[in-house]
């Protein structure tokens, strides 16, 4: 029951996520905040994935052969930096310049100083709950469907490879959870669970011989939902994008019921398949074609 409980109050997170980022869809359009000028160049996703590894390892090297420090530092900047457009996107509408860029700055930097000293499960949450609607929309305006699309099927595979093969992702998470960084959605199986208490990285966490939280990687919500803000986007269409979303947390929930207890799970096969059959199907009931595609 437990668990149960624990599931439902993730998949609503995920729900809330998706929500929140198809209603500053338009918000983010208008101030022209995209991280590609042309949404149809296939050379997009290309970039995407040369940037991922590249990030990836980098953060792997420096957490191995130098100081865990610095990729702390990197990724709060990089949280201060995505916060910071979020509540831009959120305030604009009750804040004018230059307020509205000091206000947004001083939150970020708040959320930035809450993982410092007092990095807590909910805190994770939140800078994680930001973090995603941030790149959802971002990446969501900045890619057609079509190349979304190609970009799920290429990191679904890249995750099997980098779960089950060479196994960096899971050092990945790994380096990051064990900083208190948000690198994973955290829901707690029981009251009076402290996260940050616990040593270790998320290896030591789901090796436990009774496991106290649901974890899941930022990877997962935010890489299929990435389709969520494209079909929104491209189609004007509500139905499609909930549909999406859908798929998604259907996928997710099906997902739970086969993970095997203290092993971690390639997810974006499931999640990116999902979210990709909830696209076609939408569109194919609503419209007859896919709609957005041709």
């Amino acid at each position: 029951m437990r668990e149960g409980l624990s599931l439902i109050l993730l998949v609503s997170l995920m729900a809330f996520i998706y929500a929140s980022s198809i209603s500053l869809t338009d918000t983010f359009e208008r101030s022209g905040i995209r991280a590609f000028e042309d949404p149809d160049d296939p050379f997009n996703v290309l970039y995407f994935l040369l940037v991922l590894l590249s990030l990836t390892i980098i953060i792997l090297v420096i957490s191995r052969f130098w100081r865990k420090e610095i990729v702390y530092v990197i990724v709060l900047i990089a949280i201060i930096l995505t916060s910071f457009t979020v509540f831009q996107a959120l305030l604009i509408t009750l804040i004018q310049e230059p307020h509205l860029s000091m206000i947004s700055l001083l939150l970020s930097i708040l959320v930035a100083l809450s993982l410092v000293f007092y990095p807590e499960w909910y805190i994770l949450d939140i800078c994680a709950t930001l973090l995603s609607i941030g790149a959802i929309t971002i990446f969501g305006i900045s890619l057609s469907i079509p190349l979304v699309m190609v970009l799920l099927v290429a990191l679904a595979i890249y995750d099997v490879v980098s779960v089950y093969k060479t196994k960096h992702m899971i050092d990945l998470a790994d380096t990051i959870v064990d900083l208190k960084l948000p690198a994973l959605f955290i829901i707690p199986y029981r009251f009076g669970y402290r996260f940050r208490r616990k040593a270790g990285g998320i290896k030591k966490q789901v090796k436990r011989k009774e496991r106290e939280a649901l974890f899941v990687g930022v990877g997962d919500v935010v890489i299929p939902g990435i389709l969520v803000v494209s079909s929104y986007a491209r189609t004007s269409s509500l139905i499609i994008a909930e549909s999406v979303s859908i798929g998604i947390m259907l996928s997710f929930i099906a997902l739970s019921l086969l993970v095997s207890k203290g092993r971690p799970q390639a997810g974006l096969p499931f999640l990116n398949a999902g979210a990709i059959l909830g696209y076609l199907i939408s569109s194919l009931i609503l419209y007859g074609y896919p709609l957005g595609i041709t």
